[in-house]
């Protein structure tokens, strides 16, 4: 049996759910420095750079996931173990 389809369909929703995610986040992310240099002006350039940072690294962390689920979907289909093939072999080894 292939289970391609069902591979690609579950790198799609992973893909999606990733970056809903991350947008989520970085909105979240901007949301919180815009108001806290509403509040305090004085301390924009601070903010402004820890938001930076904090969105650079859910971006990198959203990269990454989104290449494990790519890797996911297109790795090659193993082939299944016969049983029955390899059941001889062993029934060898133990008279022996």
């Amino acid at each position: 049996m292939e289970y391609l389809g069902l591979s690609y369909l579950g790198a799609g929703l992973g893909a999606g759910l990733v970056v809903i995610g991350a947008a989520m986040g970085i909105g979240r992310l901007a949301s919180g420095a815009i108001e806290g240099m509403a509040r305090q002006p004085e301390l924009s350039g601070d903010l402004r750079t820890a938001m930076i940072i904090a969105a650079a690294l859910i971006e990198g962390f959203t990269f990454f996931a989104l290449v494990i689920t790519f890797m996911l979907a297109i790795q090659k289909q193993q082939t299944p173990v016969n049983v029955e093939k390899a059941e001889p072999a062993a029934a060898e080894e133990v008279k022996k």
